[in-house]
């Protein structure tokens, strides 16, 4: 049997565990071990095993997950989300569709601190969900527009995606994340506009929510400063050079722990709290990132990586057409895979051809996040979906895909833009400091 029949056969057994329900990280590591066992024998499989833990886990820069994590849930536990909330209902919730808007926005901005989608809407749907029900706003519309936008918080800085694309291709993760503010906010407007016609044209679907006096507005806007503040301190020091992803990531735990002391609602158990989840995420990912490295060097043994790479660049399609390939690509992944799944699974095949093609590396960082935003809102799997069903138990699984569907079309659309007009993500990256 040859090595590259050993190496399509792992990666056939591996995506059988997936489909079965076996944690992506656990996947990728028994195939990784398993075929390395099989090929080099058991002592260099054990040594592979050892060292990949420690070589990647040594990583200065993975210090920037648990920091942006941690920073995250501070955000979370303290109740600031629910003041981020209130004060952007307040300028925008009287329009038709306000409600749904104001979720966008809201999301937006939540995830800019969290950086992660399923905590953006676990934590938004909670928050939003009743205020949607009390307007009578229609299922579809409410669940639909909550999960979609959910997924800006994988898209605008500080995204843990982004840092997980940069530690696996050595790409500034700085950059990457200041490629993401312009589509980031062409996604919000994007999905905002699609709420805002359908509910002109049919206002049953979301009626203009409360209205808010000028002294309301003002003392909202108030409580929004210090979140803004920190947003731009945060990416702000990144993008003109003051601060590295970690530095910055320091720099914003400490930001909110300062806001919380400061509304006087850092309590030890909201401190506890957001140390507990911030472990156990950060160990998911870096569970996740110790698997992908084990499945890639089994794979780099067979050859196939190189194999796969040399049947990309024979075929010379070109950089649209495979980028359209790729489209395709990670839609189907979606339907199985996670957004961390996805990357561990193509870049090491992809990457190669995208440098053949010229096509920029920060670019194509952004191009492969706002895929993986599709796989967090298609079927089957859907992992926003499935969140926001928990979060709107009433509401049926299909009703909720079927609300997502005009933001996926809307979705589809900014992809073929960057993919037109690569400046769109490139402009402000190449003005850093």
């Amino acid at each position: 049997m040859s090595l590259t029949v050993v190496g399509l056969i792992g990666i056939g057994a591996m995506l059988v565990l997936l489909i079965l329900g076996v944690p992506i990280a656990v996947a990728m590591a028994v195939t990784g071990v398993t075929g390395l066992w099989l090929l080099e024998g058991p002592g260099p499989a054990l040594a592979h095993t050892l060292l990949v833990p420690w070589n990647e886990g040594r990583s200065f820069v993975l210090v920037t997950i648990p920091l942006f994590v941690l920073m995250g849930q501070l955000f979370f536990q303290t109740g600031l989300a629910s003041d981020l909330y209130h004060g952007v209902r307040s300028w925008i919730g009287k329009v038709p569709g306000g409600m749904a808007i104001t979720s966008v926005v809201a999301c937006g901005a939540f995830g800019a601190v969290t950086g992660s989608s399923i905590a953006t809407v676990a934590t938004m749907g909670t928050i939003v969900m009743p205020e949607m029900r009390r307007y009578n706003y229609h299922p579809r519309l409410a669940t639909g527009a909550l999960a979609a936008s959910g997924t800006l918080g994988i898209l605008i800085p500080p995204s843990l995606i982004f840092i997980f694309y940069g530690v696996m291709t050595e790409t500034s993760i700085g950059a990457l994340f200041i490629a993401g503010i312009v589509p980031g906010i062409l996604t919000a407007a994007m999905f905002s506009a699609i709420i805002l016609v359908r509910c002109v044209f049919t206002p049953t679907l979301g009626p203009p929510g409360p209205g808010a006096t000028w002294r309301e507005r003002g003392a909202a806007t108030v409580g929004l400063l210090p979140i803004l503040t920190l947003f731009f301190l945060v990416i702000g020091g990144i993008y003109v050079g003051i601060f590295t992803p970690t530095e910055a990531a320091g720099v914003g735990c400490a930001g909110v722990l300062l806001m919380a002391m400061f509304r006087r609602r850092l309590t030890t158990a909201a401190i506890g709290k957001a140390l507990e989840e911030t472990a156990l995420v950060s160990a998911m990912i870096f569970a996740i990132i110790v698997g992908g490295y084990l499945v890639a060097r089994f794979l780099a043994v067979t050859g196939l990586t190189e194999q796969l790479v040399s049947v990309l660049v024979g075929m010379e399609l070109g950089r649209v057409p495979f980028l359209m390939l790729l489209v395709v690509l990670y839609l189907v992944l979606g339907a199985m895979v996670d957004v961390f799944g996805m990357l561990v699974l193509t870049i090491p095949f992809v990457m190669p051809v995208v440098g053949e093609l010229g096509i920029d590396p920060i670019w194509f960082g952004v191009f492969a996040v706002m895929m993986a935003e599709l796989a967090l809102v298609t079927p089957p799997i859907g992992a926003n979906v499935f969140v926001m069903r928990r979060t709107a138990p009433e509401v049926p699984m299909g009703d909720i895909f079927m609300g997502v569907l005009p933001f996926v079309v809307g979705e589809l659309i900014l992809i073929a833009l960057i993919i037109v007009f690569p400046e769109i993500a490139l402009w402000l990256p190449g003005r850093m400091g």
